[in-house]
């Protein structure tokens, strides 16, 4: 019964960090981080949105330990906390090509 509820919270934080990943600007600065650390500026200039926006997409994925940050002086700097989230990519890509043939 333990190890039931360990499995099912195994598959809950799984699902947080998918559903974190859930949107195509997130999408986009993984990308960006995936070639190194980002400032934000950087990621608003990216994305195209208002930096309010950014700061709310990078919270959600600081939240669940995709990203982390580092303030140098005005500056905040991400970057991945762990890379093989890259992985990832490469799968749900091989999904998409899968689907389009």
């Amino acid at each position: 019964m333990q190890t039931d509820i360990v499995i099912k919270n195994q598959f809950e934080e799984r699902a947080k960090v998918l559903k974190a990943m859930a949107h195509p600007s997130r999408l986009l600065m993984i990308d960006a981080l995936s070639q190194g650390e980002k400032c934000v500026c950087d990621l608003r200039d990216l994305v195209g949105h208002d930096m309010s926006t950014v700061s709310k997409h990078l919270t959600v994925m600081k939240k669940v330990g995709i990203v982390e940050d580092e303030r140098r002086g005005k500056k905040i700097f991400y970057r991945l906390k762990v890379p093989c989230i890259l992985n990832f990519f490469h799968c749900v890509e091989s999904v998409v090509q899968a689907n389009n043939e």
